[in-house]
């Protein structure tokens, strides 16, 4: 039976796997590149960038995902309620109290990101700060504890880094695919790795989607519960799902790369959810998210 501790395990794993496809994707970029122009050397650098990636994505990348954001760290003295929130919830949870930040945005939405939970920081726009009543508030807040408790945010932070870099090198290896290479070697093997090159280069975007979508929608829903038993209180974090729903802005920050970390989507939700779209979406729908909180709330 799958409880909230195999699920942090299973993400910790996920972690590793996510690291190790990283790894394998970019030696067999500098394999294809060295092999193009003739030089051992860029595989050799492709297996340090590597490395050296890795190293990043887990040490680094809660770092990299706030400066993506904007979100600045909130002081005690400017917003001392939401300090409030966040130390109470942390206390309940049996958590240590993640730093707090504010990002200076008008659409409400919320994050946390770190490598574990000794390192770990919630975010909140000033949007969301101000439609939300101290009840949802705290809700949004429980959900977000809740996918630091779960061990959400690595796999989660880690997947922005890697998916970055996989996309710029592969960037690389079509610009030195189209427009350099090897002419000391028979054309039928300059062909063959030209078309390796390209192929590699426009599979790799879709490969750095799969591995966001690899943090499954499935964590959002038990951030969801996990929050709600938290607070003992569904109905406040499906309120706040229902406002934010309903405000449906889109961040100025918004960036594909994050977009699986916020509470809702940074792009809005004012769009049309056709059948392709469903099957990319980084959030489940929020009809079904407050359906399943007002369930509880009804038990």
């Amino acid at each position: 039976m799958s409880t909230f501790y195999t699920h942090q395990h299973t993400n910790k794993v996920k972690t590793w796997l996510l690291m190790t496809i990283f790894f394998g994707i970019v030696i067999g970029l500098g394999y294809v590149l060295s092999y193009q122009f003739g030089s051992p050397d860029i595989l050799y650098i492709a297996i340090v960038v590597s490395i050296g990636m890795n190293v990043w994505a887990y040490w680094f990348s809660d770092k990299t995902v706030i400066k993506m954001t904007g979100a600045k760290e909130a002081s005690y003295s400017q917003f001392p309620e939401l300090h409030r929130i966040v130390e109470n919830l942390a206390i309940t949870a049996g958590l240590p109290k993640p730093k707090v930040y504010v990002v200076q945005d008008m659409a409400p939405n919320a994050f946390a990101t770190g490598r574990n939970k000794h390192h770990a920081a919630v975010a909140v726009t000033t949007g969301l700060l101000e439609i939300l009543d101290k009840n949802e508030l705290e809700g949004v807040i429980a959900h977000e504890l809740g996918h630091i408790g779960n061990n959400d945010m690595l796999v989660s932070t880690v997947a922005v880094v890697l998916v970055g870099i996989v996309t710029m090198v592969s960037d690389m290896l079509l610009r030195g695919s189209m427009f350099g290479g090897r002419t000391n070697n028979r054309e039928g093997s300059n062909a063959i790795v030209l078309i390796i090159g390209l192929v590699l280069a426009i599979l790799m975007p879709l490969v750095g989607s799969l591995i966001r979508f690899a943090v499954s929608r499935k964590r959002e829903l038990l951030a969801d519960a996990t929050g709600a038993m938290l607070t003992r209180y569904p109905e406040g974090l499906a309120s706040a799902l229902e406002k934010i729903h309903a405000h449906g802005s889109k961040m100025r920050s918004a960036n594909h790369a994050t977009a699986h970390l916020f509470i809702a989507n940074p792009f809005g939700v004012k769009r049309m959810a056709t059948y392709v779209n469903r099957l990319f979406m980084t959030h489940p729908p929020a009809e079904l998210r407050i359906q399943l909180l007002r369930d509880m709330d009804g038990r």
